[in-house]
């Protein structure tokens, strides 16, 4: 068994923009039609109360970027995703609109982000809306001319995506407690939910990143770019890297290399996702072979790198996938 460090105690509070994020907006008739058919969860039943996980692909399953996706109206779905990949993701989406009745656009004034985490924001959200406080894991709901999208917690403590206009932004901002982007980075990293970003486009097929077991992934919805390798890695239990939160002294960044000592001769893993952690070092969400858990340890960049140590995640990880 892998050694396992205590979960951080640290506590975060209050609220801050979320400057790596940005929105891509489909609107139209055929809105959620057309993203049903481009990512991997079902977009024709979402409902205007919830928001979902979902993944975007490649034709050989890897993934392009990743969406917090929700609607804001019946005819218009806002895609939250990683600025870094922004750009070359709407290009990309844009070229299969066809004759979808549907249009492509950046989120601009309208769409500015915050995360909010801690005692400040649930006492705000519970007098200005008592249901966003209570609410479970991906819920969504209208908060005047803003969307508040309940996040999957991280290192324990319940989280919210806020999305609406830049001035709106402003006045919660002002009404909260100043939180550091690095806190919110690190509670991302502890969700266990990594993001797609630019270092690591193309380097994962969803269940690498562990989606299917955090509510990324519909088996059941129609085919979608890269269906047909998702599926099969999923039935044919050919899941063998799975993502795992490790702790390290030094600095690290997504697209760093992990090395195993059972086998020194090529990496075993990557990271998708790291954090500066509240106690000191850093923390990161990485994909590694499952065979990695065994025995011997894990390094940073080269064989000789430094140490990271397994911390426990916040789901259960299976070791191999299941019908």
């Amino acid at each position: 068994m892998p050694h396992t460090l205590p979960s951080s105690s640290s506590a975060a509070d209050g609220a801050t923009r979320l400057v790596h994020s940005g929105v891509i907006r489909v609107s139209g008739a055929d809105a959620a039609s057309f993203l049903h058919g481009q990512l991997t969860n079902d977009m024709t039943g979402l409902a205007l109360g919830e928001a979902r996980l979902a993944a975007y692909c490649s034709p050989k399953g890897r993934m392009l970027a990743s969406f917090v996706a929700f609607k804001r109206s019946r005819d218009e779905i806002w895609l939250s995703c990683r600025a870094d990949v922004l750009p070359a993701t709407l290009k990309r989406l844009r070229m299969f609109v066809l004759r979808a009745k549907a249009q492509l656009s950046e989120g601009g004034e309208d769409a500015a982000q915050l995360g909010l985490v801690g005692s400040s924001a649930i006492a705000w959200l519970a007098q200005a809306l008592p249901d966003a406080a209570k609410a479970a894991v991906w819920s969504k709901h209208e908060l005047g001319t803003a969307a508040v999208v309940r996040l999957p917690d991280g290192a324990g403590q319940a989280r919210w995506l806020w999305a609406g206009p830049v001035a709106d932004a402003e006045a919660v901002l002002a009404a909260l407690p100043a939180l550091a982007p690095d806190r919110w980075d690190w509670l991302e990293v502890r969700s266990g939910v990594a993001p797609i970003v630019a270092a690591t486009v193309e380097a994962f097929v969803p269940q690498m990143l562990n989606y299917e077991l955090v509510g990324g992934v519909n088996f059941q919805k129609g085919c979608y770019p890269g269906q047909e390798i998702v599926a099969r890695s999923q039935y044919r239990g050919t899941i063998k890297r799975r993502a795992m939160l490790v702790h390290t002294e030094v600095a690290t960044q997504p697209g760093q290399e992990i090395f195993w000592s059972g086998d020194a001769a090529q990496p075993s893993g990557l990271i998708a996702l790291a954090a500066p952690a509240p106690e000191g070092g850093w923390d990161a969400l990485i994909e590694l072979k499952l065979a990695a858990l065994d025995d011997g340890s894990l390094h940073l960049g080269a064989n000789d790198g430094a140490v990271l140590q397994p911390l426990a995640m916040p789901y259960a990880v299976p070791r191999e996938a299941t019908a």
